[in-house]
């Protein structure tokens, strides 16, 4: 009986033993599978992001080639979304290991080539990891079919000319301001420079460009203005720009555009009296307004009589009209542009290179991880992401990325709690109380934003930034102007919040409680 019963304990211990290697020898083999499809994802990526940074260099026009292009762009933001993001879990695990192990010693840093197995094992083998997993094989079978696709592109592409550049359209590219938008572009400046079909109405061609604020209307349209074809095309570009009116919503000002400003006269156009005329409509209060205006009728026929530019156009002449308004687009004579807001995978690549240029994040795994969390409280807004990284640029230090990063989450935070739907800090339609980090117990608000001409604010006058509110440098009183971001391209917009500190209510009670107190005291 003994020995029956010691065949079965023996015969179920080498079943158990065969089953758990089998399982074990299952994983490792599709965690090796995972490691070499990391590899082979940041090697395509490399080989994307070739094509990409050739293309932007070249004088494209196809309009089939563009879309191509725009395709493989966003694939590439995707693939280095999912790259990073797997590579900022691993550090989270291995930094959740040394809180356990060594809660006072410092995590060393890693690359994937070098993380630990083991690690990279429990990470991705988790259950809770199979959607990554599939999530990285769809990627990259993505990238691969689209390199495969762009065979022909590669060809055509090097039949294209190189672009001409000045040197603040090379600081467009180093910097990435006309980020993704070269499609947008093409687009423009085909409207502008393609002859005029003939109605017999005399009329203009007119092209609305439509998008939410501070989604680069205007960097867009004077980035397509300062195209040599198009200086070429015209002999002079006028703007018309609305005030932004920082100071009051009179109701008669809604219909009110600021003088012309001629930007470029071309003196050799041979005769040619092609105008080029810019409309934006964009104050601060000025699109919400448009729903209560006439479009068809008032505010176009004043529009068009504002000056004599509009009221004698040339033949040939063309009209561009922004606005966050889709009322406009009864003004067009085209399909009108819309831009958008960028997605996640978008803005997550535009801060990694203004933060970290050309350095390889995986040497600052710590950063990389707090700056992706940064990315996605950006509400996809490339100018908050250019004021991140002018405020973090200045101090690369863990500990500093985590004070600004928490104060992000505060902010949203408190103000959700005060009955925000959500904290938009370019589009001001209630007081946005800010937490400080000295932990005063005077209430810092933002009341509105505005933005001005560089030119305005370069006359020597000290001005407060953002980043000396948020570390406490500076200590205003009452109302005074903040400076966010300043432009380094045109038009060289300085972008600033109306701010004030505020007394919480219970301390000027307080206050004066005790005045009264001491006034009713013989």
């Amino acid at each position: 009986m003994d020995i029956f019963l010691s065949a079965i304990v023996s015969d179920l211990t080498s079943r158990s033993m065969s089953f758990l290697m089998e399982r074990c020898r299952e994983r490792w083999t599709r965690m090796a599978t995972v490691e070499e499809r990391l590899s082979r994802l940041q090697r395509v990526l490399l080989s994307v992001r070739v094509i990409v940074e050739e293309a932007e260099e070249r004088h494209v026009t196809n309009q089939a080639m563009l879309h191509q292009l725009n395709m493989m762009r966003e694939e590439m933001y995707r693939g280095y979304y999912t790259l990073h993001s797997l590579r900022c879990q691993d550090h989270r695990g291995e930094e959740g290991d040394a809180t356990r192990d060594t809660p006072h010693e410092v995590s060393r840093s890693f690359t994937l080539s070098n993380l630990n197995f083991a690690k990279r094992v429990r990470l991705l083998g988790h259950s809770s990891s199979l959607g990554e997993r599939e999530q990285l094989k769809q990627v990259l079978g993505s990238l691969e079919t689209t390199i495969e696709d762009a065979r022909e592109l590669i060809v055509f592409l090097s039949a294209c000319p190189r672009l001409y550049r000045q040197p603040y359209n090379i600081y467009l590219v180093l910097d990435k301001c006309m980020f993704g938008r070269q499609m947008e572009m093409q687009r423009v400046v085909s409207f502008l420079t393609q002859a005029e079909a003939h109605h017999g109405d005399g009329n203009p061609g007119v092209l609305p460009i439509i998008g939410p604020r501070k989604v680069g209307k205007s960097t867009l349209v004077e980035h397509a203005c300062n195209d040599e074809r198009v200086r070429n095309h015209f002999s002079r570009i006028v703007f018309f720009t609305r005030c932004n009116h920082r100071h009051g919503d009179d109701e008669d000002s809604t219909v009110a555009l600021g003088d012309a400003v001629v930007k470029y006269q071309n003196h050799n156009s041979h005769g040619e009296s092609r105008i080029l005329v810019v409309v934006e409509l964009d104050g601060d209060r000025f699109s919400k307004r448009l729903d209560n205006e006439d479009i068809n009728g008032g505010l176009w026929r004043r529009l068009c009589s504002s000056s004599p530019y509009m009221r004698h156009i040339p033949h040939g002449s063309k009209i561009i009209v922004t606005s966050r308004s889709d009322r406009i687009v009864s003004f067009g004579t085209v399909p009108p542009l819309s831009l958008r807001l960028f997605d996640r995978e978008a803005v997550w690549y535009f801060l990694k290179v203004r933060l970290f240029g050309s350095m390889d994040t995986a040497e600052h795994p710590r950063l990389e991880s707090i700056a992706m969390d940064m990315a996605m409280e950006l509400n996809g807004c490339l100018l908050n992401a250019n004021m991140l990284s002018k405020l973090l640029g200045s101090n690369m230090d863990a500990r500093f990325w985590s004070l600004v990063l928490l104060f992000m989450q505060q902010l949203k935070r408190s103000n959700l709690l005060g009955g925000q739907h959500q904290v938009d800090l370019w589009e001001v339609t209630a007081p946005v109380y800010v937490p400080r980090v000295n932990r005063s117990s005077e209430e810092f608000v933002i009341l509105d934003d505005f933005e001005t001409s560089s030119a305005d604010h370069n006359s020597g006058v000290t001005t407060i930034t953002a980043q000396d509110v948020l570390l406490g440098t500076a200590r205003p009183r009452g109302k005074f102007d903040v400076l966010a971001w300043r432009s380094h391209i045109p038009p060289y917009f300085s972008y600033f919040f109306s701010c004030e500190i505020r007394r919480p209510m219970n301390m000027v009670s307080r206050k004066r409680k005790g005045f009264r107190a001491l006034a009713a005291d013989p």
